[in-house]
This record gives structure tokens, C-alpha cells and sequence, in this order.
């Protein structure tokens, strides 16, 4: 297929033919790379802090390194393809991440690790929204919902794969193989790209982009994580109050830019929205209590109980498992009686796993009585409520406003994620080279699950006070992720991206 600039959406591709298979093929690989880092990473850190004698300090830099950049930028992810072509962003993503994937796989110390965990969440900001943006601007109208819909299916799939291949690769060649990994795969994207996707772009994009503000979010957050991780470590009083109060006055300073800003990364409008206000707070609660409990998880497994990198991938994927299967019935069971009900039930039945998981022990005997009886119930309560809550944030808010809405809450989703890997060691008393032990291990797991599940809880409570019972439920049917054949989901990062006004329209 020869790709045409500027194609017109009317004049999309057959999903159904080859060069819409090929798209596909390429969005799915391309988010794939990213979903996978959402859960490899984690898997690898015990062996990966072994090998480079790393402070936990450095592995909670690790994690947060990525998505300190991917949070601050992926709400210019999309603004950069529709300005300059969809596929062409895309593209650059994609070599970006694996330049820098490469740059991981082969880092010699700490510091040159976490620089390039850095540039990849830059390379993560380009290519997940423009994997997306790839299916909604290539395909005709009419195949534009079931192209979504099989995106995030297999896009689902990849995810599921996750814990399998992390565990199997740092117990066989290594853990610099999670990130190595990534540039076959990126070769393959970028051939297909260049070959079978057409380019696309918004011929009616105007305005400047907000560089400003993007580098006052990432700086605000940068700073406040930066105290966060200081903290733990017996420091002196300047070491953490400099940051956390430039990091503040970032965060001031960038409230004021998105408000005077004529095009800004986050149009601050869309906070009139009560409903919309409160489900991002929802998110916070929810993704912060995930995020805190797939970067202890994996710690406790391998060094408090003995698991190995595999059986420790393993471990979660029932909960992968059961969104794949469960988040689609669950967004129409959302759809026909209300988002309340499963808003409040799912992080409760979410909570009720996490207290399970405080069995794991050095003293567990076994998987299934251990461990799979919390997982499934985990899995089970995140089914519930994944769906629903993003399909509330859309429904919250003006149709043209859905690809804003949509971006706003999964960045929402990935900075609850850093700002608890940040601080949940603090809070449990585990530092420096505490990680290593067992005993210690232990005794700070039983602290993070109860912190965890008390803010899947809260979540759940502010659900249950904030979401009407029944007055969304005409407005479900028009979000894209209130159809069954695009709510699968399954990545536990962050709430699925979903489409924007158009495709909404075409709905």
C-alpha cells in the first residue's frame, strides 16, 4: 500500500483487507512495546538492583525515570501527530524507544540506566497515543469502532504476555534482555509503518504547542518525586525541602500558563465538570494503590518468598487475565443499571485482594493457597471498575472535549503511579538496601498492602458519594468505551486511551 499524505478519513482503509491488517498489525506491536514495559520492568528490578549493587533508591529512579517523562509529555503526544503526521510521530517514537531501550540494555551503572529510562518514556509519550491515533485516522468510518475495539483486544494480548517473557528473560540471559527485546520489535513497526500505513494529519491543527507547560509539569513533578525518594534516606532538611518547594512553585507556575495559554496541554475548562474532577481523583486513588502494588509485589515475591524472576511474572497474570475477559462485559453491565454500583463494588473487591495478598510470606507454602486466591480477587475488582471509569470521565464532559478528557485521566493514572513508587517506601520504612532482606522485605509489605487498599477503598467511597446513580446512563451510550467491542482492556498502568470527537461522532 502506498502511503498518501493527508488522506481524508472518508477515504480510510477496509479492516477487513490487507492494508488494514498491516495497520494494525503496526498499532498493536507499537503499543504493545510500551504495554510490556508496564509490567517487565517491575518483574526485573530485585535482580537488576543485584547486579548493579543498587540502592532501592535507584530502583524506585528506575521506574519513576520513565514515567516521570511519559506523564509530563503524553498529553503532547497527540498534538505533535495531528500537527505533523500521525504516522511520522508515531514512527519517531517508536526508533526513540528503542534507541533508548538499547541505551538501558547496555547501561554500564545507576545513573546511565535511569538518563535512558528517561528518553525512553519520551520515546512512550510519542508512540502510545499515536498508536491510536494510527487506527482512528486509517480506517473508514464505518470499521473505525471494530479497528478499536481489535487494537485494544490484542493490544491486551501483548500485555498478558508481560509477566511471562519478563520472568523468563531475567532468569535466562538477563535482565538487560527486557529492554533489548524491544529492537526487533521496533524494526518490524517501523517496516511496516513506512511501508503500509498511510500518513494522516488534522488539516485544521493551529496554534503553538505548549512547550511551556509541558516542561513546568515535568519539572513539578520531577522535583516533588525527587524529595519523595530523598526523604527515605536520612537526609538533611535542605536535601528535601529545596525540591518539594520547586517543585510546588513549578506546579503554580504551570496552573498559571495553562490558564492564560491560548492552546494549552491541558485546557483547565474541563475541571468545571464536577464529575469529571472527582473521577480523576478516583484515579489518582486507584492507580496510585495499583502502581504502589505491582512495584512491591514482585520485591516480596522474589526476595521474602523465594520466587524466581518467572514464577514471580507468573504470579500476576490471573489478574491480566481476568480484565482481558471481564472489562467488556463489565463496561455493559455499567451501561444498562449505572457506573455507580461497579465504581463502588470494583476498588472495594480490589481492596479485599490486596489485604488477601498480605498471606505471602517467607512462611507461604504454595502458590494456590497463597497467592492465586488474592490475585483473582484483585483481577476480579479491577475488571469492575476499569471500564465504567473511563467510560464516566468521557461521558463527563463535552463530546469534542473526549480525546482531552481521555488524555487528562490516563496521565492522571500514570502520575499516581510516580508519585507512589515515590513515596510508599518512605511511608513503609524501606530503604537503601533494605530490599535485600527478607525479614525487612516482609515486614514492610504487610504496611504497603494496608496503605493500598485503604486508598482503593477511599476510591471506592468517593464513588459511591460522587457518581449519580442512574443520570449517566443515557449518556454512556455515546463514549466510545461504553460499546462492548472497544472496553477490553487489560494493561494495569493506566485507563485505556479512547478516541476522539470524531470517531465519538461516528459512533
Amino acid at each position: 500500500m502506498t502511503a498518501t499524505a493527508e488522506s481524508p478519513a472518508s477515504e480510510g482503509v477496509r479492516l477487513s483487507s490487507p492494508a488494514g491488517r498491516w495497520v494494525l498489525a503496526c498499532s498493536v506491536l507499537g503499543s504493545g512495546m510500551a504495554l510490556l514495559d508496564g509490567t517487565i520492568v517491575n518483574i526485573a528490578l530485585p535482580r537488576l538492583g543485584e547486579d548493579l549493587g543498587a540502592s532501592l533508591a535507584t530502583l524506585q529512579w528506575t521506574v519513576n525515570g520513565y514515567l516521570l517523562t511519559l506523564a509530563g509529555l503524553i498529553l503532547l503526544g497527540g498534538g505533535l501527530g495531528d500537527r505533523y503526521g500521525r504516522r511520522r510521530v508515531f514512527v519517531i517514537g517508536v526508533v526513540w524507544f528503542a534507541v533508548a531501550s538499547a541505551l538501558c540494555g547496555l547501561a554500564q551503572d545507576s545513573a546511565m540506566l535511569i538518563a535512558a529510562r528517561a528518553l525512553q518514556g519520551v520515546g512512550g509519550a510519542l508512540l502510545t497515543p499515536g498508536s491510536l491515533a494510527l487506527v482512528q485516522s486509517s480506517y473508514r468510518p464505518e470499521d473505525r469502532a471494530k479497528a478499536v475495539g481489535a487494537w485494544s483486544g490484542l493490544g491486551g494480548v501483548a500485555a498478558a504476555v508481560g509477566p511471562f517473557l519478563g520472568g523468563y528473560l531475567v532468569d535466562g540471559p538477563g535482565w538487560r534482555w527486557i529492554f533489548l527485546v524491544n529492537l526487533p520489535i521496533a524494526a518490524i513497526v517501523v517496516a511496516i509503518a513506512l511501508r503500509h500505513v498511510p500518513e494522516s494529519r488534522d488539516r485544521n491543527a493551529s496554534g503553538s504547542f505548549d512547550v511551556r507547560g509541558a516542561a513546568l509539569a515535568a519539572l513539578c513533578l520531577a522535583g516533588i518525586t525527587y524529595a519523595l525518594i530523598a526523604a527515605s534516606g536520612n537526609p538533611s532538611p535542605a536535601t528535601v525541602a529545596v525540591p518539594a518547594l520547586a517543585g510546588v512553585a513549578c506546579g503554580v507556575a504551570f496552573l498559571v500558563t495553562e490558564r492564560n495559554q491560548p492552546h494549552p496541554m491541558l485546557p483547565l475548562s474541563v475541571f468545571s465538570s464536577r464529575l469529571f474532577t472527582s473521577m480523576n481523583v478516583v484515579t489518582l486513588c486507584l492507580y496510585a494503590a495499583i502502581g504502589g502494588v505491582f512495584f512491591i509485589l514482585p520485591v516480596q515475591l522474589q526476595v521474602a518468598a523465594g520466587y524466581s524472576a518467572l514464577q514471580a511474572g507468573l504470579a500476576t497474570l490471573p489478574v491480566t487475565v481476568l480484565m482481558l475477559l471481564l472489562s467488556a462485559p463489565a463496561g455493559a453491565m455499567a451501561q444498562r443499571i449505572g457506573p455507580r454500583l461497579p465504581l463502588t463494588v470494583g476498588p472495594l473487591v480490589t481492596a479485599a485482594g490486596l489485604l488477601l495478598l498480605i498471606r505471602v510470606s517467607p512462611d507461604s507454602s504454595s502458590y494456590v493457597p497463597d497467592v492465586l486466591p488474592a490475585v483473582v480477587v484483585m483481577g476480579l475488582g479491577m475488571s469492575l471498575f476499569v471500564a465504567p471509569l473511563t467510560a464516566t470521565v468521557l461521558a463527563s464532559v463535552e463530546v469534542d472535549h473526549a480525546g482531552v478528557a481521555s488524555g487528562v485521566n490516563n496521565a492522571a493514572a500514570r502520575v499516581a503511579q510516580l508519585l507512589v513508587v515515590a513515596a510508599l517506601p518512605l511511608a513503609i520504612g524501606l530503604s537503601d538496601q533494605a530490599y535485600r532482606s527478607p525479614y525487612r522485605v516482609d515486614a514492610a509489605f504487610g504496611s504497603a498492602m494496608l496503605i493500598c487498599a485503604g486508598l482503593c477503598a477511599l476510591a471506592g467511597l468517593l464513588a459511591f458519594l460522587l457518581v449519580p446513580a442512574q443520570a449517566l446512563r443515557e449518556e454512556l451510550d455515546k463514549p466510545p468505551c461504553a460499546q462492548p467491542e472497544c472496553v477490553a482492556h487489560c494493561g494495569v498502568s493506566a485507563p485505556p486511551l479512547e478516541p476522539g470527537p470524531a470517531e465519538v461522532r461516528q459512533r
